[in-house]
């Protein structure tokens, strides 16, 4: 049985034929500062180490390793659609979200902040993973993913979302040009906004943000995790607290779904 260690959501959870998992960093065989369940096939540490962890990871979703599909994300909008067999371990194409409408195929996405976004319509049979930094989601990453999905035969109305661990406001002190970026689209957002600690700073609640820009389009169910990746340093990897320890390397963990075959 595989240890890696997962969350589930709810919402997904009671949805039959799909399988899927928030992935900790516990569980896994990297060391240091990858420990232990690093999925990051871009980062430094031993890839045989890392291909074990996916290993672990594809083993509690029911499916062998390359049945995992993962990205080249690069904080943008573009959305994959993955066909049977399916990319290359390692050769995903540069996007930011994946959709299918193929059981055995799992959808992978790689965070250590962002939020993960994980969505399925099961009385279609399509699902869909979404990176979504402050970036990607400002520009519309997630509106792309439901508009994929449904090119595929999903219905909104059908559509349950999860967001899972990131960074919490609590822990996300963000400057005026982020701030500036997101009101530029909608000055309604800057209820997304508190004040920061410092003079010019603000903490930025990308998680509601996320969960309002799906809630806008009409989605059966959009539920938070409510995790802070940043806080919970036992169980998730965290770019920012890495820069407020001063750099170095670091790990990322996964997040997965899948229609069951």
């Amino acid at each position: 049985m595989s240890t890696a260690e997962r969350l589930l959501s709810p919402a997904l959870a009671a949805l039959p034929g799909v399988a899927h998992g928030f992935f900790t960093r516990r569980g896994g065989v990297s060391q240091g500062p990858y420990a232990a369940l690093n999925c990051s096939l871009s980062s430094a540490d031993a890839p045989e180490r890392v291909r074990e962890n996916r290993r672990r990871a594809a083993d509690a979703l029911g499916l062998p390793l390359p049945a995992l599909h993962g990205l080249t994300q690069v904080h943008g909008t573009a959305v994959a659609e993955l066909e049977a067999p399916g990319w290359a371990e390692g050769q995903g194409p540069r996007a930011d979200a994946v959709v299918t409408r193929r059981p055995g195929l799992a959808l992978g996405i790689v965070t250590g902040d962002c939020a993960p976004v994980l969505l399925a319509d099961p009385e279609a049979g399509v699902i869909g993973a979404a990176h979504a930094g402050w970036r990607g989601a400002v520009a519309g990453v997630l509106e792309a993913t439901v508009a994929a999905m449904r090119r595929l035969g999903a219905a909104p109305a059908r559509i349950r979302a999860a967001i899972g661990p990131c960074i919490a406001q609590a822990s996300y002190e963000v400057g005026p040009d982020l701030r500036a970026a997101v009101l530029a689209r909608d000055a309604a957002d800057a209820r997304f906004f508190a004040p920061g600690g410092r003079e010019g700073r603000w903490q930025f609640d990308l998680p509601g943000y996320c969960a309002a820009r799906l809630a806008a389009l009409g989605l059966g169910a959009v539920e938070r995790l409510g995790v802070d990746t940043l806080a919970d340093e036992a169980r998730f990897f965290s770019h920012r607290r890495r820069t407020l320890a001063g750099g170095g390397p670091i790990g990322h963990q996964l997040s997965a779904i899948a229609l069951t075959p």
